[in-house]
């Protein structure tokens, strides 16, 4: 007698998870539904208008009657040949102090971005007697090349020409076999509501899966990100333990992390 098969039930999903795929469903396809939604992810309609209406109060999604269809566009991702260029004196102070964080023999992750880019080149002015840097970023890789001590662990992946980074399914695969003591995640928005957003969502995917990976997170930033939002979210407020950026950030900014148990570090 033949053994019936059913379709295995859809893999549930963590939050930020879910909702950065509904991202990139309606980035392809142009429209959502709610019904759709709640047979592929498993999930009430209830959760899914939750999703969606937290999609749209982030800019990323715009709510219609049974679903949802894209957001304006978002602003552009600037390339980051423009980006070194800008508010430069803030960025290298922001590195130093990060680069200050580091121990000898740690294993740490630099993300993309002009900010940690610094960061990486205040790395190759200290003696190390061991260093681990994992990276998704061509121009760090490069940065520290050459150091004798510092040993560079390359994720694979799509290259995002604007940034230098590498993304996507290999990359993926590649750090979920890896741990750090510390990840320096780069950001294009904070928002103390939302959390830290990049215009990517396969970024902001690999992004997810650094925190993931890291006992802790430290997000390196310019005061100008603060209050902006980009389309995809990289986590809440709450997986960030510190965040450094310059003394020119917003007050009431502060004060919101601070109260959500963020260490904040003004240089």
């Amino acid at each position: 007698m033949s053994e019936r098969r059913g379709k295995a039930p859809p893999k549930k999903l963590l939050i930020e998870e879910r909702r950065r795929a509904i991202v990139e469903l309606l980035r392809q396809e142009g429209r959502v539904t709610v019904d759709d939604l709640v047979a592929r992810y498993a999930v009430s309609a209830v959760t899914i208008r939750g999703d969606l209406e937290a999609l749209e109060l982030a800019g990323s999604a715009k709510r219609s009657h049974g679903g949802a269809v894209p957001a304006e566009p978002s602003p552009q991702d600037v390339p980051l040949l423009i980006k070194e260029t800008r508010r430069l004196a803030e960025k290298r102070r922001i590195g130093d102090a990060a680069a200050r964080m580091v121990g000898d023999g740690e294993t740490i992750i630099l993300d993309s971005g002009s900010t940690t880019v610094e960061i990486a080149r205040c790395i190759r002015q200290r003696k190390w007697t061991s260093l681990t840097v994992i990276t998704n970023a061509l121009n760090i890789a490069l940065e520290l090349s050459g150091l004798p001590t510092v040993r560079v662990m390359m994720l694979g992946g799509m290259l995002r020409q604007t940034s230098y980074s590498l993304v996507g399914m290999d990359a993926e695969r590649a750090l979920s076999r890896l741990s750090a003591d510390r990840l320096f995640l780069g950001v294009d928005g904070l928002d103390t509501k939302i959390g830290v957003t990049t215009p990517d969502p396969q970024e902001a995917s690999l992004n997810a899966l650094m925190v993931k990976c890291s006992r802790e997170v430290v997000a390196v930033l310019d005061a100008s990100k603060i209050g902006q939002r980009s389309l995809a979210v990289i986590t809440p407020i709450t997986g960030l333990n510190v965040v450094i950026t310059d003394t020119s950030a917003p007050k009431d900014a502060i004060h919101a992390l601070r109260e959500q148990g963020v260490e904040v570090q003004l240089v």
